[in-house]
């Protein structure tokens, strides 16, 4: 008796690869379709596209790659929500700092060009 413990998987992986195809069929017919029906304004291609669109994500969703990426982005929402934001004074205090320091810079790089423009000066007249 040789049990195949690979069958089930496999079996799983031959239908996650039918959805995905049939996901993609879906997407580039409702492409296909929207330039097809070029004749007709953008709002109603648009109208005709998303449910396509729609469908095709739901179908993409249900494969096994698919709930992985689902549950990574409702984890990476819940992150968003644990994150301690700035307050305005903060935001103001550290934006104030940045164009303090940009400004600064931007003095001694022009001191820095004025002074390398002055040694090339010398040194081309001089030769």
């Amino acid at each position: 008796m040789s049990a195949k413990p690979e069958s089930h998987a496999s079996g799983r992986g031959s239908i996650d690869l039918l959805k995905w195809l049939v996901s993609v069929v879906l997407l580039v017919s409702g492409v296909y379709g929207y330039y097809y029906f070029d004749q007709y304004p953008v709002l109603y291609r648009v109208l005709g596209l998303l449910p396509v669109v729609c469908i095709a994500f739901v179908v993409a969703v249900y494969t096994e790659k698919g709930s992985a990426f689902w549950q990574l982005v409702k984890q990476a929402r819940l992150e968003i929500y644990r994150v301690v934001w700035p307050t305005r004074q903060e935001t103001t205090q550290t934006t104030l700092i940045v164009v303090f320091v940009v400004f600064v810079m931007s003095i001694i790089l022009w001191l820095l060009d004025m002074f390398f423009g002055w040694v090339s000066t010398i040194v081309f007249s001089l030769g």
